[in-house]
């Protein structure tokens, strides 16, 4: 058991930033998750973007060379309903701010989702969608000054892209929060929810968290005593790492996902030693939390 994935059943795998951009491919990336074609891990992908359906966002990783079915997809927007239902009674108007998928969601926990304010709804949901618009906020915002239970599917400020990062739904959380006074609950990572349903999915604990985000993926990943592993593909940079606080420090940080398929490096004796050991190693892991999770 050399290589990093080998310590592993499961790899519970980010997807913006992670495995594309946008909806382009991260060179290199379908290879190095499963070189053959198949994974000897149980592969989740665990994604915070509340857009599109699980059976969607396998047929984009599937078009992408990522062996991936509905059933290996975890969602936000999954996470959220069932912190919906868990709340509410069946039945219940919820008024959606949001895609579509995220309506079907709602509607298979067996509440009743609106679009518009009008009888006061019991709660607000709220996730990405790249046509959310002034109209969209203004209703929700009316709902909330009624005492509307709010729950986001995720708060990421930023989604990358091929062009770079763009507004994600914590920006529009945050218009929402400044016009209603409120701040949500929150289904998404780094809150317990998505992880949850994520470990659930895998079937195991014995499972390592992959992602771009220290404060989405990493910091999830600690919440829930879990060994995660930093890719810098996306959003976190190396100057972060070495600045994180505990609660944002990886296991692992790695340039690439191939560095799955090595042996990891044993922690540096100092984190400003970390940008070295990456140069000099750009196909390996660098442990950067120790064994009694301590950080060196």
């Amino acid at each position: 058991m050399n290589r990093l994935r080998d310590r592993y059943d499961a790899l519970l795998l980010d997807l913006d930033g992670t495995l594309y951009r946008g909806p382009e491919v991260i060179e290199g990336a379908p290879k190095a998750l499963a070189p053959d074609g198949v994974s000897a891990q149980r592969l989740v992908y665990v994604t915070n973007n509340a857009a599109r359906g699980p059976g969607s966002v396998a047929h984009h990783l599937d078009e992408l060379g990522y062996p991936a079915t509905a059933d290996d997809v975890v969602t936000s927007a999954q996470a959220a309903a069932r912190m919906l239902a868990q709340r509410l009674n069946p039945g219940d108007k919820v008024l959606v701010v949001g895609t579509d998928d995220l309506v079907a969601e709602v509607k298979a926990v067996g509440l009743d989702p609106i679009r518009r304010f009008g009888t006061p709804p019991a709660a607000v949901v709220q996730g990405h969608s790249p046509t959310t618009a002034w109209p969209d906020l203004a209703e929700a915002a009316y709902a909330l000054r009624t005492g509307a239970l709010w729950i986001a599917a995720n708060a990421d400020r930023t989604l990358p892209n091929e062009r770079g990062l763009a507004p994600g739904n914590g920006s529009m959380i945050a218009a929402l929060s400044t016009a209603s006074d409120r701040e949500p609950l929150v289904a998404g990572k780094p809150y317990a929810p998505l992880m949850e349903d994520a470990i659930e999915r895998a079937g195991t604990r014995n499972a390592l968290v992959v992602g771009d985000r220290l404060d989405t993926d990493i910091e999830g990943a600690n919440g829930m005593s879990l060994d995660s592993l930093l890719v810098l593909t996306g959003v976190s940079t190396l100057d972060e790492v070495i600045t994180a606080p505990a609660a944002q420090v990886p296991t692992y940080i790695a340039a690439t996902l191939d560095a799955l398929n090595h042996p990891p490096l044993a922690e540096p004796a100092a984190p400003a030693d970390i940008a070295e050991l990456l140069r000099a190693n750009p196909g390996r892991a660098i442990r950067v939390r120790a064994a009694d999770s301590e950080i060196r």
